[in-house]
């Protein structure tokens, strides 16, 4: 296709004195790329212990999480009443699980929420995640193959994990939680802005070279059981020289610019004590970082079930409700406990319908961000201690295939796993199965 004189290529540079500074995102440079080939993105978050569900009949019928109707025609009870505006570009989904944690306990699916797998007191290792597949696959084409974030960062403990992301041999991603970290990273001096950082990759390169240079011959003189665990050491030394060449790859390539605005609205001293500007925090961060082109993948997880060392435990208390996050979904069925979960639910229903609007609000060519995006939000319980019939809202999509606009009350026999399989299709991952899974969820696509 013809460019015109004002359209400028993604990778567009102000060049003077020896120095370059990347241009910020403009609507010019979405010109240029034609509507297929515009970046495509997925976003995994997940919150803990399910939501508020009460019978349609009952007094306390408007705070049940679930539309009452299936179909168009549904209507938004007061927990999901936030995300009306956005009706038409996302859809809520009910019947879904994983059938691998229906054999689990009460609150040890949340690892598993993106990997489908089975974890047991005997096996606790886990499989890749959803967010992984895809960052293996589109990853290389951005600074940052993945974003891994959580409330409390790091790993956790297994069926207790602080992350929703899993590499191909099942090990956990290390989550980031602190917003300043992750814009450092993202968007200030980085990991790779010095010439000491130059030379450290280079020397890392080499040793990773010589190591696996070694193991061939090393594997041939050991036993079996030594051998796996060698395979298992060596897969963990070229996930790590893949992300070392990526890094040097990208090295002199300047980060991204923020505008003052952009700067202004973040607030990046929030924390644990301040929940909805934490919540918030984040999610700008993710924002910036697919409107910016600096990664295409992201995962979230607010809360973990380990609540009582999670710091989200007392978010619901620091916004003017009484115990904790595990005792609010608890007593969902004693005198005022549909209410006051629904309540908790409608606050984060708001903070989740904010990240859509942003989305949605940022013009990529003739659609928005949030067209070229697969957001998938919800929890591993429908209420606490049930891990069947998971709330879920999928949203965006639409330039990329989806049909949105409904409630799907789809059947409990058809794994989760089935709408991973779509979502990776879509994609342009070819893909037959994942984890469990029996085919494609053909009922969210476009006819």
């Amino acid at each position: 296709m013809s460019r015109k004189s004002w359209h400028l290529d993604r990778r567009t540079f102000l060049m003077g004195t020896g120095a370059s500074l990347a241009l910020p995102y403009l609507e010019c440079m979405a010109q240029d790329v034609p509507p297929l080939n515009r970046p495509h993105r997925f976003c995994g978050i997940y919150f803990p212990f399910g939501v508020s569900l009460p019978k349609p009949d009952s007094q306390a019928a408007k705070w049940r999480w679930f539309p009452d109707k299936p179909g168009r025609d549904f209507q938004f009870n007061e927990s999901l009443l936030s995300l009306e505006k956005l009706r038409s570009k996302l859809s809520v989904i009910g019947g879904l699980s994983h059938p691998n944690g229906r054999k689990m306990g009460a609150h040890d699916t949340g690892d598993t929420f993106l990997t489908g797998a089975h974890l047991n007191g005997k096996y606790l290792r886990n499989t890749v995640s959803l967010d992984q597949v895809i960052a293996k696959s589109i990853g290389p084409q951005t600074r940052f193959a993945s974003l891994t974030m959580s409330t409390d960062g790091g790993v956790g403990e297994p069926t207790r994990s602080s992350t929703l992301s899993y590499n191909d041999q099942g090990y956990p991603i290390p989550a980031l939680n602190q917003p300043q970290q992750i814009f450092d990273r993202f968007f200030g001096a980085g990991d790779a802005g010095s010439l000491a950082e130059q030379r450290r990759l280079k020397s890392t390169s080499q040793m990773l070279d010589r190591i696996l240079a070694n193991a061939n011959s090393l594997r041939m003189k050991l036993g079996n059981n030594d051998r796996q665990k060698l395979d298992e050491y060596l897969a963990s030394v070229r996930q790590i020289e893949q992300q070392v060449g990526q890094a040097q790859a990208w090295i002199e390539i300047p980060r991204p610019e923020l505008s003052d605005q952009d700067r202004e609205k973040l607030q990046l001293a929030s924390d644990d004590e301040a929940p909805q500007a934490l919540i918030r925090t984040m999610y700008d961060l993710i924002y910036l970082a697919f409107r910016t082109d600096s990664t295409r993948v992201a995962t979230y997880q607010i809360a973990s079930m380990a609540d009582a060392s999670s710091k989200a435990g007392k978010f619901p208390q620091l916004q003017g409700f009484k115990g904790s996050l595990h005792s609010l979904a608890h007593d969902w069925n004693k005198p005022q406990g549909a209410e006051n979960l629904g309540k908790w639910d409608r606050f984060m229903a708001e903070q989740f319908a904010f990240f859509l609007g942003r989305l949605d609000a940022s013009q990529e060519g003739d659609a928005t961000i949030l067209d070229h995006s697969l957001i998938l939000y919800g929890s591993s319980n429908s209420q606490t201690h049930n891990n069947s019939n998971y709330p879920l809202v999928l949203a965006g999509g639409q330039q990329m295939g989806l049909e949105h606009g409904q409630f799907r009350q789809l059947s409990d026999s058809i794994p989760l796993s089935n709408l991973f399989v779509t979502l990776l299709n879509k994609l342009s991952i070819p893909t037959e199965s994942f984890a469990d899974s029996s085919g494609e969820l053909t009922d969210i696509l476009q006819s």
